[in-house]
């Protein structure tokens, strides 16, 4: 089977390029002929990207130096203090007074690169003496800052300490005062009730001479407001001493007799009043031994012990009427007031 052969290649002149380039419309340098290149530092151009070493600013680090400048600062930070032993002179490092470290790893430039230069941040250069006197004067202001706050932490705890114990004496000689006034004023009415206590028992010594129980040899048998159906008023009047009939009644002080006679369920009944209006109401006698109008005096018989008028038995019903008031009074609790005891 016939083919057709390939056409026969132009020889390639490099000296006489072709005008007519495909996709231009001009001969392009880039695309040939080419001939053999010999890079030189002049000719190289510098890689970017990552690898880009920023140029230094107004005197100050270049970017490859930040990692030695922010571990100095760190070595300083720490207390530590790096010191060149190499036969050399020491070379002082600073750093300028850069606004912070992300000033440092942007590409922007700072606002103001004309700033004076801070003091030395690093030790190097730093010779062991001013290392050791550095050390040591610092050590010595500490101590001296650590003694003044333990100092004046032990005067405040001793101040406390000293208001605390004036509070506390304060408050006991304040409340030894109280005790003791309180004692007094005890005592005191101690003193006065004991005072009083012997007054009135002279009092009612001095009356029971001027008294006296209105019978003898008797028996207590019903009190002063004691319930009952037994009494018209519903409750007893009176005191009731029980005793033989014919036991003598005396006056218990001297009076006047208003009254002597008949009082229905009262039986014979003698009313013997007191200078100070007080009546004194004897019932259930067995004999009236005094008349109306009859001056009497403290122990004087005006009657005797019956079982007249409303009763159960012989005994003496003794009323107390104060003013010669209708409602009567406890007979016992009088008799009392007046040194007596029934």
């Amino acid at each position: 089977m016939a083919s057709n052969p390939p056409a026969p290649e132009a020889p390639f002149v490099p000296s006489q390029p072709s005008t007519e380039a495909f996709g231009f419309g001009s001969y392009r340098a880039d695309e040939g002929p080419w001939e053999e290149w010999n890079p030189t530092a002049e000719t190289v151009r510098p890689p970017r990207g990552k690898h880009r070493v920023a140029k230094q600013r107004g005197g100050g680090l270049a970017r490859s130096s930040t990692v030695l400048g922010v571990g100095v600062i760190a070595a300083v930070a720490g207390g530590g203090m790096a010191s060149a032993n190499t036969g050399k002179p020491p070379v002082s490092i600073s750093l300028p007074d850069l606004p912070s470290v992300g000033s440092l790893l942007s590409d922007e430039k700072p606002a103001d690169t004309t700033q004076d230069v801070a003091a030395p941040l690093s030790g190097i250069g730093v010779t062991t003496a001013e290392s050791a006197q550095g050390t040591t004067d610092a050590g010595e202001a500490l101590r001296s800052r650590i003694m003044a706050q333990a100092e004046q932490q032990q005067t405040q705890v001793e101040a406390k300490a000293a208001a605390a114990a004036e509070k506390a004496a304060t408050d006991a000689a304040a409340k030894a005062e109280q005790e003791a006034k309180a004692k007094a004023e005890a005592a005191k009415k101690k003193a006065e009730e004991e005072a009083a206590k012997k007054a009135e028992a002279e009092r009612l010594a001095e009356l029971a001479k001027q008294y006296t129980l209105p019978t003898s040899s008797y028996t207590i048998t019903s009190t002063f407001g004691e319930a009952g159906s037994m009494w018209s008023s519903g409750y007893h009047t009176g005191l009731d001493f029980a005793a033989p009939t014919g036991t003598l009644i005396k006056a218990i002080h001297s009076g006047t007799i208003t009254e002597a006679g008949w009082a229905g369920s009262y039986g014979y009944r003698t009313i013997l009043t007191l200078d100070d209006g007080t009546e004194l109401w004897f019932c259930h006698q067995s004999s009236i031994s005094v008349s109306v109008g009859q001056k009497v005096a403290t122990g004087d018989v005006i009657g005797r012990v019956g079982a007249t008028g409303n009763v159960t038995g012989p005994h003496l019903h003794l009323e107390v009427h104060p003013g010669g008031s209708a409602d009567g009074i406890d007979p016992m609790a009088w008799l009392r007031g007046k040194g007596l005891t029934p």
